[in-house]
């Protein structure tokens, strides 16, 4: 509400004049003090659809956190149906939605995905729509009928037929069914627009194609126990709930990105390794160029610049249903200038690269003309002034029309209020015209003591409106004849500058397909320079790739966490490949770096097919199509420590390898058979490692750590080329066991485990006696009692005692156990402890 009145000491309130400019801005907009820019977050959800017909798969999926669309070509999938197991597991859907006419497999596989135990985060609903809801005609009308920002309306409707057919594979026919029933299901659900009305649709942004080839096989046992990723709780002392941060992991060392999306799209290369050659070279190439002393200041100064680059999808599906924030056409900006300092900086880069490349082309001027739109339209300051759209002068002359009316109101008003004091009572000492805006123009009168009743507000001439905080508002023939003349300006204003945001909204809707390939290449920029970060700052190398290797040689590596807690670290060397040394069985003493050795050649591995240098002086790594682990996962790396314990799921981990492994694959095992009997354990190792002896140049590629010596002992495996016995190498002095950490060739000849027991603490005499105990079982010699434990009438009354429990007729109905407890046994107890 605007004040303006004839007695001293009224400021009237106006907008607030904003700055001009002409043509593209020369800095980023700077934000008002104590403003903190905040960019609000959604909580993405994916809704899957699936049809699966004689053999194949019909894919397509909807992410909210980015409005689009992604699909899957029809492809084929065995009846177990693992390839959509797999899509289920990289997307994480929170509802897949299929028809209810499926046959039996579907059914069961359905069945079991909705009543699974311990699903992360949670497991998926299932939706089942009519069967005719997927058909392929209302599939296709759906998918050409569908209001899509992307699509310029001065489209025809063969133009949106021609253009739509170049990106959705309309001859894959489950995969158009799918898509039909998706957006069945999105219009249904209403996504993202549940409390809008029914006019608004759900946004769709796009569609994108969804490839399965070329990945790496990991499950999630070895992303934990390799620790590729670790969730840690994080207490929070304004939170309801305790929230998650990531702990020590790799991903947690890797992930120096800028952007959120960068972030995301570091985590998405973790979760689907590829074998594509071309491609993880092509993200190598650029980690190495920017690893060169003289490309240093061009890294920070392109890091600087992805700083800016926001949630560009989340400003899109706001202004698709006209939500769009004050702040977000801010971010918005600071999004595109900054793009357009990207793109000017790889132009000047080498376009050898395909990333620079990608970047000079496809930043198109389309990204010019928004930035030049925003800036010269847009007023920053007055908009955050007023928290809403405002629109810089010289834009609309009828705006600047109004608002000059509007700031010229107090001076006019005065004048205004100066006359109409002069016809009123001369007991009124003092009056004021405001303007409210939706009620227009009012004379403000002072409550006057004799001023009581409702009666007495009347005054001649003047039509009482209301009383507000002692002053009495009228309208009187001077007030009605400046809303007749001026009207209700503030709204006026709003209501065009409204118009005028949803113009510019729509110009930037058009070109949105430019500022989606921004984020992608933008993101991607920043993952690897994320990687080249941390490849300078740890040492790391270039791995080199063979499609003829079968395996991985890494020279020196090291393990990239272990190595940042360790004041010294001792690399090792690994090799496997060809037909020879296919499985390596590795023996030593705990402690003495087996674990380690074997996560740090996962590690390795891993790091090498994410487009990643590697802790190695030089790493060469084969076609690997899988990596599986059956690794102690009770090693805590962040504190040098090792705790063991049983684990239940080891041979259900074992036996997915076994059933999964191909030659082209990389499986670790190590504590094979730990807390179960020793012989089983023993013997359920020996078969598995036959087993895959067995199958001769068919074997993966195998690292196995025991502490089982007896494996090698009674040679329970067949010899030949194809194993290999390597070892921790150590050395004893005198009484003390002293570890290099080497592995070498080889097989040891003892566990140790005496001093093992000494480094934990164990008092002298139990080790002692543990080692006369092992020396006594090695030499088939019966194992006496020590006599200084055991005294002889101890003895007499162990042996009574037994005797008495041997005299127990336990089917005599008239026993009484605990009478036979109170009475005879816990007596007998007190002489022998």
């Amino acid at each position: 509400m605007a004040s303006l009145g004839a007695t001293p000491g009224r400021t009237p309130q106006g907008p607030r004049p904003g700055a001009t400019s002409a043509g593209l801005p020369v800095s980023t907009p700077v934000l008002a003090p104590g403003e903190v820019e905040d960019e609000e977050e959604e909580l993405a959800e994916i809704h899957l659809c699936v049809l699966w017909n004689s053999g194949y798969l019909g894919i397509a999926y909807y992410d909210t956190s980015d409005s689009t669309i992604h699909f899957m070509p029809d492809a084929p999938d065995h009846e177990t149906l693992k390839l959509l197991q797999r899509v289920l597991d990289e997307v994480s859907p929170r509802s897949v939605v299929t028809s209810a006419k499926q046959d039996e497999t579907m059914t069961r596989f359905l069945g079991k995905l909705a009543f699974q135990e311990h699903a992360e985060p949670k497991r998926p609903e299932i939706v089942f729509l009519p069967s005719v809801d997927f058909g392929l005609e209302i599939s296709k009308q759906r998918l050409l009928s569908g209001n899509y920002s992307f699509i310029p309306d001065s489209m025809t409707a063969t133009e949106k037929i021609l253009f739509l057919s170049s990106i959705i594979p309309f001859d894959c026919l489950l995969t158009v069914r799918a898509l039909g029933g998706l957006l069945k299901f999105l219009g249904r659900r209403r996504i993202g627009v549940e409390l809008e009305d029914y006019n608004v649709s759900v946004p769709i942004l796009g569609f994108k194609k969804f490839v399965l080839t070329h990945l790496v096989s990991i499950d999630q046992d070895t992303y934990s126990v390799l620790q590729i990723f670790k969730s840690e709780s994080h207490p929070s002392v304004y939170k309801v709930a305790t929230g998650l941060k990531e702990g020590l992991s790799l991903f947690g060392i890797l992930n120096r990105c800028r952007c959120k999306w960068g972030e995301k799209l570091l985590r998405l290369w973790f979760t689907r390794p590829t074998q594509d050659l071309g491609e993880l070279n092509s993200r190598l190439d650029v980690i190495q160029f920017f690893l060169l002393p003289q490309n240093l200041d061009m890294a920070q100064m392109l890091h600087r610049l992805l700083g800016h680059i926001k949630n560009v999808p989340l400003i899109l599906k706001r202004m698709k249903l006209s939500h769009t924030k004050v702040s977000d056409w801010q971010v918005l900006y600071k999004t595109v200038y900054s793009a357009l300092g990207l793109r000017d900086a790889c132009r000047s880069l080498p376009q050898s690269i395909q990333l620079f490349r990608d970047i000079a082309q496809e930043f198109s001027d389309d990204l010019h003309h928004i930035a030049s739109l925003i800036g010269k339209v847009v007023d920053f300051e007055g908009s955050l002034a007023e928290n809403r759209f405002t629109v810089l002068p010289n834009i609309d002359p009828e705006i600047d029309e109004k608002k000059r009316k509007l700031m010229g109101l107090p001076s006019f008003l005065t004048e205004v209020a100066l006359k109409e004091l002069e016809t009123l009572d001369d007991r009124i000492p003092s009056c004021s015209v405001i303007y409210i805006p939706l009620i227009g123009f009012l004379l403000s009168i002072p409550r006057l003591p004799f001023m009581v009743e409702a009666s007495d507000f009347e005054i001649e001439g003047l039509d009482f409106m209301f009383l507000s905080e002692e002053k009495l508002h009228y309208r009187s023939a001077r007030t009605k004849e400046l809303d007749a003349l001026l009207g209700d300006l503030h709204c006026e204003i709003r209501d065009q500058e409204t118009l005028l945001m949803y113009q510019l909204q729509c110009q930037v809707l058009t070109r949105a397909a430019v500022l989606t390939r921004v984020l992608d290449l933008a993101s991607r920029l920043d993952v690897l320079l994320a990687f080249a970060s941390a490849a300078r700052d740890y040492g790391y190398s270039r791995p080199h790739y063979s499609s003829r290797l079968l395996g991985v040689r890494i020279q020196n590596g090291r393990h990239p966490l272990m190595e940042l807690c360790a004041r010294t670290f001792v690399p090792n060397s690994a090799e496997c490949g060809g037909d020879s040394g296919r499985v390596k069985v590795i023996t030593g003493p705990n402690s003495s770096g087996k674990s380690i050795y074997l996560k740090q050649v996962g590690l390795i591995t891993f790091m090498a097919l994410v487009g990643s240098f590697v802790p190695a002086e030089e790493a060469e790594i084969g076609a690997v199509d899988a990596i599986f682990t059956r690794i102690h996962s009770c090693e805590s790396i962040s504190l040098g420590l090792s705790t063991f314990m049983i684990d239940l799921n080891q041979v259900k981990r074992v036996a997915k390898a076994v059933n999964n492994a191909t030659e082209q694959s990389l499986v670790l095992i190590d504590e094979f058979g730990k807390g179960t009997n020793t012989v089983d354990g023993l013997a359920l190792l020996a078969a598995v490692l036959r087993h895959w002896l067995s199958l001769g140049p068919m074997c993966p590629q195998i690292f196995v750590a025991t502490n089982f010596l007896s494996l090698v002992q009674l040679q329970l495996l067949p010899q030949g080329p194809l194993i290999k016995y390597l070892t921790m190498e150590t050395c004893e002095d005198g009484n003390d066991l002293v570890f290099f950490y080497q592995i070498c060739e080889g097989v040891a000849n003892a566990s140790h485990a005496s001093h093992t027991a000494a480094q934990a603490g164990l008092p002298d005499k139990l080790i002692a006696r543990g080692k006369e105990v092992s020396d006594l079982i090695r030499s088939g010699k019966p194992i006496k009692p020590i006599k200084d434990l055991l005294k002889e009438t101890q003895m007499e009354n162990c042996q009574t005692l037994v005797g008495k429990f041997l005299k127990l007729d336990l089917e005599d109905p008239n026993l009484d156990l605990d009478i036979f407890m109170s009475q005879e046994v816990l007596p007998a107890a007190t002489s022998i402890l």
